[in-house]
């Protein structure tokens, strides 16, 4: 999968070699708020737990993995977007519809990387790959992701219980048709 940098932003498929990246990005409670009220990460939790879940969905030629976001002037790391089947963790994962989704230091928020580096993404994927849909969930008191699925030109789908190995959480789910995604960026 290739995916072309935006102007402001670089992008590579993390590794496990990025577990120092990780583990700084989740140290942040504010970074943490939506994910799982806060709680930071351990580097043990990275290794034993995120580094496995990472690499059991990543797919380097359908475009599937976190994707590494730097800013291009400086080479610094401000976060990642993922990319993987919804549902990827159940019996039933939705192999043509991803779900998209991001985390990002908190000094890179208010600046549209994430939109950026979404579009960029979502792109190079639709434009590679038979993908239908691309779906995104969060709690719904997160405006901020919820925003960045607007302008990701994603509608509303549904509310409803979202089921997942490490908790399972009250969620919106967001999605847009892969073939016109409407950026309103």
């Amino acid at each position: 999968m290739k995916i072309t940098n935006s102007k402001r932003l670089n992008f590579a498929l993390m590794t496990s070699n990025d577990a120092q990246l990780l583990f700084d990005l989740d140290q942040d409670a504010e970074v943490m708020r939506y994910i799982n009220g806060g709680k930071i990460s351990s580097m043990q939790e990275i290794r034993d737990i995120y580094i496995p879940r990472m690499q059991s969905y990543t797919n380097e030629p359908l475009g599937w993995g976190l994707w590494k976001v730097e800013v291009t002037q400086t080479n610094e790391f401000i976060g990642w977007v993922l990319v993987r089947p919804m549902d990827f963790f159940t019996d039933h994962p939705q192999y043509n519809n991803l779900e998209l989704g991001w985390r990002f230091m908190q000094k890179a928020w208010g600046k549209g990387y994430a939109t950026e580096a979404a579009q960029s993404i979502t792109r190079a994927i639709a434009e590679q790959t038979q993908v239908k849909y691309f779906s995104a969930i969060a709690m719904e008191d997160n405006a901020g992701s919820i925003n960045i699925m607007k302008k990701l030109g994603m509608a509303f789908l549904k509310k409803e219980l979202h089921q997942d190995p490490l908790g399972d959480m009250e969620a919106v789910y967001y999605q847009t048709n892969a073939s016109s995604p409407g950026y309103k960026g």
